[in-house]
């Protein structure tokens, strides 16, 4: 089998919730609803945009209603009230059965676009559908690769991977701060040069690699623990 993760931008709702935003929305399609993880700053206008859009019929904390969905902890499940499918013109699902690919969900809306991770039997066919998917969306290719067999996902609401997801400027501070040896022993750079190499200021690039860091630790934590 082949899998490749693409990142696409073709105005759908939810895209425009997440651009220039900490946040991220995970859906898995039920056909008559969808329930959607939403990870980071939960605002009015994304409650607002669900709801508009195909409703909300019941949220994590067992309250239905808008005002329920904001959650101080940045995390929250929503179930909608529709299924977004219907919802949407030109949907990516249609151009998957024309050139016989699979969706392995959830879709990952994030940074503007989201996030289709797509498996088929033929190579072929990945490269026709990426063809395809050009002329209408702006693509990015994340990953692609053979593959045996299927890796399992984690449970919603869990941090139990050892890949947490970070914000582009986290990862970009962790993997700076590595590659500069900034964690060797002795440490081979400070945060302050780190932070002008992202011309950024010492207080934000700090900041951005604490929270990078506990989202590490936070996986690692959970990893332990549950294997116990």
């Amino acid at each position: 089998m082949h899998e490749a993760t693409f990142h696409i931008r073709g105005g759908v709702p939810y895209e425009e919730a997440t651009r220039n935003r900490d946040v991220s929305i995970e859906l898995w399609c039920n056909n008559h609803c969808d329930l959607l993880h939403v990870q980071g700053a939960i605002t009015d206008e994304i409650c607002d945009e669900i709801a508009e859009t195909v409703g909300i019929k019941h949220t994590s904390d067992g309250q239905p209603g808008i005002e329920e969905t904001v959650d101080g902890n940045g995390e929250q499940i929503i179930i909608t009230s529709e299924c977004l499918r219907p919802h949407t013109e030109n949907n990516i699902e249609s151009y998957l059965a024309k050139h016989d690919c699979l969706l392995l969900p959830p879709l990952r809306y994030e940074r503007g676009g989201k996030l289709v991770r797509v498996i088929t039997l033929d190579p072929e066919n990945m490269s026709r559908f990426y063809q395809d998917i050009q002329e209408s969306f702006r693509v990015e290719v994340q990953s692609k690769r053979g593959i045996d067999a299927i890796s399992q996902d984690q449970p919603i609401l869990s941090v139990g991977s050892l890949v947490p997801d970070l914000s582009k400027r986290q990862q970009e501070a962790i993997q700076m701060a590595w590659e500069a040896g900034y964690y060797e022993i002795p440490r081979e750079t400070t945060t302050e040069e780190l932070a002008g190499r992202m011309d950024i200021d010492r207080r934000t690039f700090e900041e951005h690699l604490r929270l990078a860091e506990h989202k590490f630790i936070g996986a690692l934590v959970e990893r332990v623990l549950d294997a116990r």
